[in-house]
């Protein structure tokens, strides 16, 4: 069993939607401040540790806490509710089923349902979702809630618009895929999160880097990049590097089972090809054959931050990963492999040309 695992599980279970990542942020504190200089949490509410350097510029790497989710929209009148979506997903990329309801003063256990399969155009929400019938995409306005709970019940626990909604824990178990891989909802960003944890430790252990890091577990990623934009116009440095889950489709292609990717450009920017180049350099060195990418419908913290001139470089490295924002699947050298990239690379980001 590789020995992330247990920390990864831990992460994967803690929820985190967008503005309420509190849980999963507690996590990464017990197991940054140990390993880094100096920690705070900043007022975009993103999570930062500190590994003192050289006199070499610093560098701000970046994974995001918050994950898919939803919001509730309204609750009806018998207690079920209605969902608008945080961040890019449609109610088939989780699948109808268990969720949890955070609410203020309890979080309740709800189900996320489309309705019977056994109707007629009497039924037309349903009806015009049925493959052979309407054959029309399933999207958030046709599912809803049910709790099981009355309006006032409801209340009590603190649930109303804006509440946030996320996959329920008993389907946030990892899995073994065949031989190699694993499996599960949320490796977006939980398994970089995982790689940048190890990377803290091992540049704790020395030797130093070049210059200062800043290690930044951000906020609200998934709807704008709110909190990696904030630590990039407020943290020193010139560069800003985001960890990702990287699609590995034909278009790209790219594979799952292969080294980590780099990007050269996403929906966004163009990335630093001096950086990216760096990057594929350290892989390389460390016989990890990487991907170079061109990425289309895809955002990162870095990008985000330099698209609105947040950051004047920009630089993304990504996990290879199946089906992203879906149900993911990972290599298992994965984590290990960026553990040791982005080692290499923070340690001395500047170098040019080969050897570590």
């Amino acid at each position: 069993m590789p020995e992330y695992r247990h920390l990864l599980q831990e992460l994967l279970l803690a929820y985190g939607p967008c503005g309420q990542e509190e849980a999963v942020r507690d996590v990464c504190l017990r197991e940054l401040d140990p390993v880094v200089d100096e920690t705070w949490v900043d007022p975009a509410g993103n999570l930062i540790g500190v590994i003192r350097g050289g006199d070499e510029p610093p560098v701000r790497v970046m994974v995001h806490m918050d994950e898919l989710s939803m919001l509730v929209k309204r609750v009806e009148s018998d207690g079920t509710l209605h969902l608008t979506p945080l961040g890019t997903m449609y109610p088939a990329n989780f699948g109808l089923g268990p969720v949890a309801v955070l609410g203020q003063r309890k979080t309740l256990c709800g189900v996320l349902a489309l309705g019977s399969e056994h109707t007629t155009p009497e039924s037309p929400r349903i009806w015009a979702r049925k493959p052979d019938q309407g054959d029309k995409a399933l999207d958030w306005p046709d599912v809803y809630v049910f709790t099981g709970l009355t309006l006032e019940e409801l209340s009590h626990a603190g649930v109303g618009p804006g509440t946030r909604v996320c996959v329920d824990r008993s389907k946030r178990t990892l899995i073994d895929v065949g031989n190699d891989y694993l499996g599960c909802y949320f490796m977006d960003d939980r398994a970089p999160m995982t790689a940048l944890l190890c990377c803290a430790r091992t540049l704790h252990a020395g030797p130093a880097p070049s210059g200062d890091v800043y290690f930044v577990f951000t906020t609200n990623e998934e709807i704008g990049g709110v909190g990696g934009g904030y630590a990039s116009r407020t943290l020193p440095g010139e560069l800003t590097l985001a960890l990702e889950v990287g699609p590995t489709e034909p278009e790209y292609d790219k594979t799952v089972g292969g080294g980590p990717i780099v990007a050269y450009s996403d929906a966004l920017c163009v990335y630093d090809k001096s950086v990216a180049d760096r990057l594929m350099d350290m892989a390389d060195e460390l016989g990890l054959a990487p991907q170079a990418a061109v990425l289309g419908a895809f955002e990162s913290d870095a990008s985000h931050a330099k698209a609105s001139a947040l950051t004047p470089k920009a630089a993304l490295l990504c996990l290879p990963t199946l089906s992203t924002h879906g149900y993911e699947v990972i290599a298992v050298d994965a984590i290990p492999a960026m553990a040791a990239v982005l080692t290499g690379f923070l340690r001395d980001p500047w170098r040019r040309g080969s050897g570590a």
